[in-house]
């Protein structure tokens, strides 16, 4: 397991306020209230290793194939239906969506192969994930991904009311590579995917799936 680059400035941050707290706290407790000392300083360890734990990346075996639709995000399934897309397709696709919640791994990856031909950073709400207008109304990054022969897919990174840190990587024009890294959205919130009709899903509702492995569709 690593770190991501991402999480740098924000784990440095707090082992600096934890430091300071723990200081803190020992000059003004240690020498009269020792076991209040001792539960402030779990609590401060606790929290500092669960931000550290927000920009994890674990070893994982990759799923790839050129009809496989790799899950860009770990979560849970929240959303598998047909929907309008007003912002490119202009039209109905089939929409999944990814629910990352905090304790998930944060980084976003290609679900294929191809050619980025759309990418639009748009302010917004910061309404919670699971909102059914979260995916229209909140701050949010689309990408449009095209392969030859098969399609366009759209990617969505969706901040949420705790997540309002979208990082993209993507550039128009470019061509990526299944399961290389699209982009982190700190602390967690939502991935939507809108493939074209018809393509076969291989999730449920619920499920549990794990960026870069599991394989959300076919086509």
């Amino acid at each position: 397991m690593t770190i991501h680059k991402e999480g740098t400035a924000s784990i440095v941050l707090a082992a600096i306020v934890v430091a300071v707290a723990s200081l803190i706290a020992n000059y003004f407790l240690m020498p009269v209230y020792g076991w209040i000392y001792l539960i402030i300083l779990v609590i401060l360890i606790i929290l500092f290793l669960f931000i550290v734990s927000f920009f994890r990346i674990p070893e994982r075996n990759m799923s790839y194939g050129e009809h496989k639709i790799i899950a860009p995000a770990d979560g849970k399934v929240v959303v598998i239906e047909e929907a309008e897309d007003p912002e490119y397709f202009k039209g109905k696709r089939l929409q999944i969506s990814i629910f990352m919640s905090p304790a998930n791994v944060h980084v976003n990856r290609y679900p294929i192969d191809g050619e980025v031909v759309y990418n639009q950073y748009h302010k917004g709400k910061y309404l919670v994930a699971w909102h059914p207008k979260s995916s229209t109304d909140n701050e949010r990054h689309s990408i449009v991904i095209k392969r030859p022969g098969k399609g366009e897919i759209l990617v969505k990174q969706i901040a949420g009311a705790l997540a309002r840190r979208i990082v993209n990587y993507a550039k128009t024009g470019e061509s990526v590579k299944q399961n290389e890294e699209l982009g982190f959205i700190k602390f967690g919130s939502r991935v939507d995917l809108l493939l074209p009709l018809g393509t076969k899903v291989n999730v449920e509702l619920g499920q549990a799936v794990q960026g870069g492995v599991t394989v959300i569709a076919t086509w």
